[in-house]
């Protein structure tokens, strides 16, 4: 038993370093992360655009378009995909479990998470700035993060983070369209909701 001990002692200390454990030194190392700057590339951006020929990680979905939301460094203006009645209500499905909590439900910035964020608040995706982004920034936001809001890379294959910015560029047109600009029929129906 002692001698158990005392093998176990020494397999942990092998482990140290300056009286540092190896995973303490991972944790602690210098990296970069999104959208920082790099002195190891000649560019000195830290992301960077896969070398050729590789196969991207997450899916095999076709061009850098439809993975990267951008083509040669330049974000999409559109979406990669066609757009159907499916991909919306995906994005509606998705938009509700992960963006509605901070963003609300309207896309507006107003939800219960939002009141308790003094230090920066969620903003209104209506936003003329937010409005203005092309489709594919607004894909490397909800796949990398952007300022307190995490990345969701990890909760959201691409097709449905594509789906996330159709259903977002609709809540923006929902809410810039007039109601003598909706069908008949939709303006019957509307109108018993606004008065």
């Amino acid at each position: 038993m002692r001698l158990a001990c005392v093998l176990g002692l020494a397999v942990v200390l092998g482990g140290c370093q300056n009286g540092r454990f190896d995973w303490e030194r991972m944790l602690a190392q210098r990296k970069a992360t999104p959208f920082t700057a790099s002195s190891v590339f000649a560019n000195g951006i830290a992301m960077q655009q896969p070398p050729r020929g590789t196969v991207p990680r997450e899916e095999r979905l076709g061009p850098s378009a439809l993975t990267l939301g951008e083509v040669a460094g330049v974000d999409v203006n559109e979406l990669p995909l066609p757009v159907t009645h499916e991909l919306f209500l995906r994005g509606q499905n998705r938009f509700g479990i992960f963006c509605a909590a901070c963003h609300g439900v309207l896309g507006d910035g107003r939800s219960e998470v939002a009141k308790n964020m003094s230090l920066r608040p969620p903003p209104s995706l209506h936003e003329p700035r937010i409005a203005a982004l092309a489709d594919g920034r607004l894909f490397s936001v909800v796949t990398y993060g952007y300022g307190m809001m995490p990345s969701y890379a990890w909760a959201l294959p691409v097709r449905d983070r594509w789906a996330v910015v159709l259903y977002v560029r609709a809540l923006e047109r929902s809410q810039r369209c007039a109601l003598a600009d909706l069908p008949p029929e939709v303006r019957r129906e509307a109108e018993p909701w606004l008065n």
